[in-house]
């Protein structure tokens, strides 16, 4: 017997049309699922006597980033550990601005103290910005 009968198989039959049932390779059901999309959903609740203790909502988007941008998700373009990218760009340049300012201030502060230590007078006067503290984080 030959395998073009049996159900599910791949090989064409002797008149040469496709079996109607082919199986599908992990290659095919991977591209379909990624050109598609695939959404899985669910919640797991946790009761006790009548008392919702815990509710887990889960949700699974798989697709590819082709697919997922055309339904209008796009986390990853934003997100700060994938960009590499501060959240909050602003105040990390001003950080670094302050702690620069910062070590130069005790640069000369260190070499007018070693100056005075040598007996030698410095009238040299500091000009730098003053250093606002944020307390809020």
């Amino acid at each position: 017997m030959t395998s073009a009968g049996r159900p599910g198989s791949a090989l064409t039959s002797s008149t040469g049309s496709a079996a109607s049932h082919q199986p599908a390779n992990l290659g095919d059901i991977l591209e379909r699922v990624l050109d598609k999309g695939l959404v899985i959903a669910g919640d797991i609740q946790v009761n006790l006597l009548d008392i919702e203790l815990l509710t887990i909502k889960l949700r699974l988007v798989v697709a590819s980033l082709e697919t997922a941008k055309e339904v209008g998700i796009n986390w990853w373009e934003n997100d700060p550990w994938l960009t590499g990218r501060s959240a909050d760009g602003e105040r990390q340049h001003e950080l670094e601005r302050e702690n620069r300012e910062l070590r130069r201030r005790v640069e000369a502060l260190e070499a007018g103290s070693a100056g005075q230590a040598h007996g030698a007078a410095t009238d040299e006067v500091i000009e730098a910005e003053p250093v606002r503290e944020d307390r809020d984080g």
